[in-house]
């Protein structure tokens, strides 16, 4: 795939402004770390040779040019194995993949032999394979085509379009990413739509706790405070798990979870307290512990289990656990972020780096959402 690869970290974006600051020539490696921050969708682009045995490969470098005559492009390297193939070709078709077409990609993205094999496929104009399950297709009649450095840009004019209702993969950092709409502006928050503001600030993140555990290969939760409770409404699993039994659904005592602990923090207390009393009705002993939990979590802005083996019906194990909340425009908490771990292995110290990572996500999430942050005199920044 002629794709960037992974996102800059912190010590490679201060590389690169170092580089631009001091007028040095920057390398490919940094070069392609800036255009990973250009999120892309991802095609197959399909041509057939002269003796008619089709060709195909990954590209993200596809664009449209014009809708009047309607031309789009893209562009290979040199010295991909079909170049001379897709050079000589006369027409070529842009299959724009959709979400679930992740092995498809990686499939054409390879250099090897018979990669349409398996793989359903129709006969379009000119008798080009379309790839069956695609969010789009478009058919094109290459115009000509220009040299561009390592590779050549080829200019098609569509012939003949079809578009799917499959929402489409989508390609950035180096990685696949998951497409969602951000279609909630100020107006649907100003009328008060406080189901779909809950709507919107899951799917912003959703996103966003995908690439924490990624990034701090952490397993992390995303909690709503539902009908029954805080509810645990995405999990994003490290690469070794603390248990492969992360449901989504689950709904959490108040009392003994982190989640449920950082809720009752920050919730009004009319949400909370009938949950809360029918907990502690049952283990009275917790009353002053829970206390103490809520009081720590508004004063240090995070909540902090270690070694607790309330869930170990669940996960087999004792584990740690730490949440943060995610407040909106009007000061609420909207969601909780929820890091858990095996007992003496998850980093809960509070000047650690998961602490911070996890109050970092949710203050820009925080952000996103129209909180604004009160300052140490009691103003707003």
């Amino acid at each position: 795939m002629t794709a960037p690869v992974a996102s800059s970290n912190t010590a490679t974006t201060k590389t690169i402004n170092i580089i631009e600051a001091a007028g040095l020539p920057f390398d490919s490696r940094a070069l392609r770390d800036v255009l990973g921050a250009f999120v892309t969708g991802v095609t197959v682009i399909t041509a057939l040779d002269e003796a008619g045995t089709p060709y195909g490969l990954t590209a993200n470098s596809f664009s449209s040019v014009s809708l009047d005559p309607p031309l789009v492009l893209w562009s290979q390297a040199l010295t991909a194995p079909s170049h001379p193939v897709f050079r000589a070709a006369d027409r070529f078709a842009i299959n724009i993949l959709a979400c679930d077409q992740v092995e498809i990609s990686n499939r054409f993205a390879r250099a090897a032999d018979r990669k349409f094999e398996g793989v359903p496929v129709r006969v379009g104009l000119g008798g080009l394979p379309l790839l069956e399950g695609c969010a789009a297709y478009l058919e094109c009649r290459k115009i000509t085509s220009y040299p561009g450095g390592d590779h050549a840009v080829f200019l098609g004019q569509v012939e003949r379009i079809e578009r799917t209702e499959r929402p489409p993969l989508v390609f950035g950092g180096g990685r696949y990413l998951v497409a969602q709409p951000h279609d909630l502006g100020a107006f649907s928050i100003d009328l008060g739509i406080a189901s779909l503001a809950r709507v919107h600030a899951v799917r912003l993140a959703s996103a966003a706790v995908a690439q924490l555990a990624a990034e701090l290969d952490e397993t992390v939760g995303l909690g709503v405070w539902g009908n029954q409770g805080p509810t645990i409404v995405r999990w994003e699993p490290a690469r070794r798990p603390v248990s492969p039994n992360l449901r989504t659904g689950l709904v959490l005592p108040v009392c003994t979870s982190a989640t449920g602990i950082c809720f009752a923090a920050h919730l009004p207390p009319e949400l909370t307290d009938g949950l809360i009393r029918r907990e502690l009705l049952a283990t009275p002993e917790m009353c002053s512990i829970f206390d103490a939990a809520v009081e720590a979590a508004r004063w240090a802005g995070v909540v902090r289990l270690v070694a607790t083996r309330d869930f170990s019906d669940m996960y087999g194990v004792s584990i740690d656990a730490l949440s943060v909340p995610v407040f909106d425009q009007t000061g609420t908490i909207a969601l909780a972020l929820t890091a858990i771990g095996h007992a003496g292995q998850l980093d809960v110290d509070p000047n650690g780096r998961l602490v911070s990572a996890l109050a970092r996500c949710a203050e820009g999430l925080s952000a996103q959402l129209g909180h604004v942050q009160p300052d140490h005199n009691g103003g707003q920044r």
